[in-house]
């Protein structure tokens, strides 16, 4: 190929309808267990992040109920991702052999958001949401009936085996939080002045973007590794059923959504269609059967 501009603008745009045709080809899972908020700037603040009150009967002049700050933000992070195509290549007419590697940074691209939300909610345990305990802790701090703080669980561990997770996914928010400051863009430095072609004689493409994950309500989620069984999963899906925001008002949860990872991917289908379960060697009917969705997710 003879190197000048003309050329070079077709090859980017050759390389762009590549990269976009990898855009469609990862499987997103990601808007199953996170909202997606559009941002505007370089962090956002949830402060209305907690327990909002039930409605309650207007006798006299209207309650009005402070929305506690909690200071959360999810602040937006650049990412990344540059390949160098050599200009020789280009020159010899061997461009053919790098289109493949756009199409892969269109998947990657796309897939990225899979990635930081399933990252974070793996390390639920230790990162921090609103209330400044760990997303998955049994030291949330909740108001009694009685107006006292007392600690509430969304985990229930023993350390054996892979985490899998029970969430309620059909609230305006979700358990977690996708913040979207900049979509994916394809750029090029072609130009025989780049230092890049200059220098190093190599054509740099990159995609980059500014985004993060976050934790929306706690109460939405509980994490387990312990065994995943009927027993243990009727056992996550009662504490949640069963929450009470402050002063004891109940929060009408119901979890639809089970999520697991690929080494239990059988277990959990079998669990959840199957009609009877074996215990103790009786054969009883199985009371999660069909009482879930299944996810189960690349990315964890």
């Amino acid at each position: 190929m003879e190197i000048n501009n003309a050329n070079l603008r077709a090859l980017h745009v050759a390389f762009n309808a590549a990269f976009k045709a990898g855009l469609g080809q990862a499987a997103s899972q990601y808007t199953q267990i996170a909202t997606v908020v559009p941002s505007t700037t370089g962090s956002e603040e949830y402060a209305w992040l907690g327990q909002l009150p039930g409605l309650r009967e207007w006798l006299g002049d209207r309650v009005v109920h402070a929305i506690g700050n909690h200071g959360y933000t999810i602040k937006n992070k650049p990412f990344e991702l540059t390949v160098g195509v050599p200009r020789d290549a280009i020159e010899d007419d061997q461009y053919g052999v790098y289109t493949p590697l756009m199409t892969e940074m269109g998947r990657a691209a796309e897939a990225h958001p899979d990635e930081l939300v399933f990252r974070l909610l793996k390390d639920g345990r230790t990162a921090l949401c609103y209330d400044g305990q760990p997303f998955f802790s049994t030291a949330h701090k909740v108001l009694n009936e009685k107006g006292k703080e007392v600690n509430v669980s969304n985990v229930s561990d023993d350390g054996a085996g892979p985490s899998w997770y029970v969430l309620e996914t059909r609230r305006a928010l979700k358990p977690l939080i996708f913040q979207n400051r900049k979509s994916p863009n394809f750029v090029a430095k072609t130009a025989e002045t780049d230092d890049n072609v200059f220098n190093a004689g190599q054509y740099v493409y990159g995609v980059d973007a500014r985004r993060n994950a976050g934790f929306g309500f706690w109460q939405l989620a509980h994490a387990s590794n312990k065994a995943l069984t009927p027993e243990n999963l009727k056992a996550a899906i009662t504490a949640m059923d069963t929450q009470t925001g402050d002063h004891g008002r109940p929060l009408g949860i119901s979890p639809n959504l089970l999520v697991v990872p690929k080494a239990l991917k059988f277990t959990a289908k079998r669990i959840l269609e199957a009609e009877l379960v074996n215990e103790g060697g009786v054969q009883v009917s199985n009371d999660v059967a069909g009482s879930l969705d299944l996810l189960i997710a690349d990315w964890l």
